[in-house]
């Protein structure tokens, strides 16, 4: 957790990333908002964990995918707000006992060309978490070392409708695989902890 919370402490200000750039497409009908996720961390036998969720099938997008707990901002709520509220909702992590560390870079999805925001957050210890089933089919933890274990971690070449290719990153866990938005977060928080 030490290195986690250096890295973030000395990443300069946040630059716009190129993947940050791809235009979404927006569905006709809904309109896009802005959202925040919570990447919430623990140290247990030294190991830095990272809280994940798999999605219900109840919800109207992303549904079985893995993600970090998070949601849309409500009106008149701030980001931080926002993230800490859905991970309450979500897993039942107690606001209070979060210590926010840092941001991540926004992305963007597909399904919604709005930012989203990711916090970094610290727990005084592993949480009991409790999933909201109408949406959360499960919550998890991972060690964030396992995350760079070549038998987890990925990357497939991918062409875009705009003629570029880029790379997409894929961790294969024991009965799921983070990918998309998700993804591109961890390797974030991942190159910033290792130095790479």
């Amino acid at each position: 957790m030490a290195d986690v919370r250096a890295a973030l402490d000395r990443r300069p200000p946040l630059p716009v990333r190129p993947m940050d750039e791809v235009p979404a497409l927006s569905l006709p009908g809904r309109p896009a908002r802005p959202a925040a996720v919570l990447c919430a961390l623990f140290d247990e036998a030294g190991q830095a964990q990272v809280v994940l969720t798999r999605r219900s099938s109840r919800l109207r997008s992303h549904t079985h995918q893995v993600s970090f707990p998070g949601g849309r901002i409500d009106p008149g709520e701030d980001a931080v707000a926002a993230a800490l509220r859905e991970a309450r909702e979500e897993v039942g992590l107690d606001p209070a006992r979060v210590e926010i560390m840092g941001r991540l870079s926004s992305v963007r999805t597909a399904l919604n060309p709005a930012p989203i925001t990711p916090f970094v957050g610290r727990l005084e210890r592993r949480p009991a978490l409790h999933p909201n089933p109408a949406e959360v089919e499960r919550a998890f933890t991972v060690a964030l070392v396992e995350l760079i274990d070549p038998e987890v971690y990925r990357e497939e070449l991918w062409s875009f409708p705009d003629g570029t290719e880029r790379a997409v990153a894929f961790f294969e866990l024991i009965g799921d695989t983070v990918w998309g938005a998700t993804a591109r977060m961890l390797v974030e928080l991942l190159r910033l902890v290792t130095g790479s």
